[in-house]
Parts: C-alpha cells; structure tokens; sequence
C-alpha cells in the first residue's frame, strides 16, 4: 500500500486520512512489471462501465479515495447518487477501530504539535485534532483529521459511520455528527437539561437516528446525581423528537463508563457499586437492570458489541478463593438476563497482560469478531480474534509513540468507515446550520 493516498487533485473538503506502517501485511512492496496476457490494457479497457462501479464499491476506503485521483468519472463517483445507492448495497462492512489521545480524567482530543501559535502563546485555527484507524484485517494504521470540528469538543460514540462530538462545557451539551472522510458535519438541537459529563448512545440505521443522553445532571452548579435521561429521534417516517422524550434512571445508578453498547435497539451501560449492567429500551423509553456475572469479584467490567451480541470484558479476582486470576468473556443470552462464559485469556498471556497493566485497569471495545483491550495510561492494545481465538498485541502506531504526561491514554471506538450515509438528509433538513460554529 502507498505511503499516502491524499489526492494531488483539489477536494471539495479535506480529509487528512495518511498511511503509517503497522506490519508486513500492509508494507509497501517492491513494483513488479506483470507481463501476463491478463493484465493487456485492451482488455482491461474494455469493461462495462457498471462493472468498474461494482469492483470500486468493494475497494476498502484508502483504495477507494487513492482510486479517485485516475480520471474525472472516478473522481466524481462520490457525488454520483447511482454510485453511492450501489456503494450502500453491496459494499463490504468494514470492522476497524478509531483511537484517541486523550487525558484519563477529563474529556481531552490530542492535538497535533505542529500547530502554529500566536504571539500570546495560544493556539490558532491551525491545530489539527486527528485521529487513528486500525484496520484489523491488514494489521494496518492510518491518521484521519478532524480539522473541522471547533474547538472544545470531545468524541462520546460512534455507529454507522458517523462519530458523535459532545461539548465539553457544563450545561445544555452541543452535540454534532460526523462522517470525516467526507468531511460532513450537522449539528443537533441543545439537550434541554444541563449536564456535566454524560453518557452518550448512538444508535445510525439506515432510516432513522437515534441518541440518549444519560445522567450527571447538573442539579446545582456544585453538584451532579445521575438522574434523568433525554432521546433524540428522528426517522424517514417522519417522526422526530428533538430531546423531547425524557426517562428517570433508577435509583442509586453510577454511569461511570460514559459509553453506551447498543444491541437490538437497546443501549446497555456498566452500572458501578456495585456492578450492574442498565439496559435503556429505546421503543419503550425505559430502564431496567441486568444482575453481571460474578460480580463480586470484578474488576474493570467493561460492554462490547460483538457480532450482534452484547460481551461482559472484565478481570476477575477472588482474592481469598483458590482460583487463578484471568480475564474472562460472558455473553449475555437471548432471555436478557443470563449470562455464559465464552472465552478466558490463557494464563501465561494473562500474567504478562497484568504485568503491563500493573492495577490501572483497561477499557475494551468490540467490532465484528474483533475486541481491543486497551492498557490504561499506556499505547499497548491486545486483539482478540473471537472467531480464530487468537490474540495479539497491536504493533504501534508510529504517530502516537510519544505521550505528553502519564494521564495520556487511547480512547478508542468501533467505526465503520463509509462514505456515504443517507439518512443524514434527514439532519440537514431539520437541524441548525453548522456554519454557526465558524461564522
């Protein structure tokens, strides 16, 4: 694969999406000149233009946007609608990971050194915010920019390709969606509840969106309790809820993880101290608890999206029991309220992992057969393979070698790059104009 593939043509918008070797699956290899009668240009030359789309829509986006700078047509196939509508039917789904740089206790999106800054020492519009796939199929990194997201925003959730950024600022939260290979942005509504850190559910189908808002209300400016729940809805129906549709938490819940899991049109969130699963029904707008498995002995119990399924991560730890320690995998069953233990890390690899890991804990995330495990205060990812049942440490990304502080860490979601997602007319006919942020 290229170095780079950012097109010498000039792009409509800018997508900073840059290639960094991970492993040999992915390295540059040496040109060969192919003399087979099957690669003859006259023959080549020759196929149906429907054709050529099908081949294109397979290609994984770097190819697809490096592909774009052979010839006027394939360059304006992403603003082709009978292109896109094929892209959407057949296009393969790709299972990648997004990471952020970010400081553990806060909401912080790192930014690129390389930014110019003023006189006064402050940072000018050129701070770059960027971010980092990995494509778990190739063992292959790349850098994507999110220039145009302002300033004092953080990402809170991912699905359909789009990425949620929430406001930082306490109070009504300022959300906006985006899909930063096409550099597409809408705003949302104001929540109508003022809020600290909430946690944030994404829910993109191919008709309609969904978002929930939970807790850390703001009911002094001194004090937050994790209250109430806000939904944002909208359809190609024709229904909308602009925050309109509000729920209660139950009594005594701590949403600490600030991410939701969605499956089956329900989000799922840990619920601490102690540990529980809370289940949020969106059709039926209401909560519920889900007992977690051995949870009593927990540690860092973390909710993954796996192949249609909801996966309890966690380390377990019986200290006055004679069980090893390990890291386990449950999966919770099709009743709601069972769990089954599926997978437990191998002992030797367990050991080394809590020797890197050293009682910081870890986050996870889970995309098609694939979990990350992410070492707290550290780069270090472990993938498993839930499929194969292999696992492996992540080679690094060489543009995030280096941390400012020992707070740094990666922050990472599941993303499925895409390169069209319809249902966002539906926004762009409802929502504020976002040049609200730049004007």
């Amino acid at each position: 694969m290229e170095g780079a593939f950012n097109s010498s043509m000039p792009l409509p918008f800018s997508y900073t999406f840059t290639f960094t070797p991970g492993a040999s699956s992915a390295d540059v290899t040496d040109s060969v000149t192919v003399t087979s009668p099957w690669m003859d240009t006259r023959i080549w030359s020759k196929l149906p233009l429907t054709l050529i789309d099908r081949v294109i829509a397979f290609l994984p986006p770097p190819a697809f946007f490096r592909a774009r700078c052979v010839c006027k047509r394939w360059y304006g196939l992403l603003f082709s609608n009978s292109f896109l509508e094929l892209y959407i039917q057949i296009s393969p789904r790709h299972h990648w990971f997004l990471f952020f740089k970010h400081k553990s206790l806060k909401s912080y999106i790192y930014r690129n050194n390389s930014s110019t800054s003023d006189s006064g020492g402050k940072a000018t519009a050129t701070d770059i915010c960027e971010g980092y796939l990995f494509d778990p199929y190739d063992i292959a990194w790349y850098r994507i920019s999110f220039a145009l997201v302002p300033s004092g925003f953080s990402p809170a959730a991912v699905s359909g390709g789009l990425i949620c950024w929430i406001s930082d600022e306490a109070g009504a939260k300022s959300i906006i969606l985006c899909n930063p290979l096409i550099g597409y942005l809408s705003q949302l509504p104001p929540t109508l509840r003022p809020r600290l850190f909430p946690s944030i559910g994404l829910r993109v189908g191919p008709s309609s969106i969904d978002v929930a808002v939970a807790g850390d209300d703001l009911i002094s400016p001194y004090a937050v309790k994790n209250l109430s729940t806000e939904n944002f809805h909208i359809d190609a129906g024709g229904f909308y809820s602009l925050w309109g549709t509000t729920s209660s938490l139950p009594r005594l819940c701590s949403l600490e993880s600030g991410q939701m899991v969605c499956v089956d049109d329900i989000f799922y969130c840990m619920n601490y101290n102690p540990f529980s699963v809370l289940a949020y029904e969106i059709a039926a707008n209401s909560w519920c608890k889900i007992q977690a498995p051995m949870r009593r002995f927990l540690r860092s119990p973390r909710l993954v999206e796996s192949r249609g399924k909801l996966l309890l991560v966690a380390a377990v730890e019986k200290s006055k029991l004679n069980v090893p320690k390990s890291l386990r995998l449950w999966c919770l069953q099709p009743c709601g309220t069972t769990w089954i233990e599926i997978e437990r890390m191998p002992q030797q690899l367990y050991l080394q992992f809590a020797e890197l890991e050293v009682g910081h804990g870890f986050d996870c995330v889970g995309h098609g057969e694939f979990i990350a495990i992410i070492i707290r205060g550290s780069i270090k990812v472990l993938l498993f393979d839930i499929l194969r049942k292999i696992w492996q440490w992540i080679p690094p990304c060489s543009c995030i070698d280096g941390f400012g502080g020992d707070d740094d860490e990666l922050h990472g979601f599941a993303y499925e790059p895409t390169v069209t997602t319809p249902v966002t007319g539906l926004l762009d006919q409802l929502t504020i104009p976002f040049q609200s942020f730049t004007g």
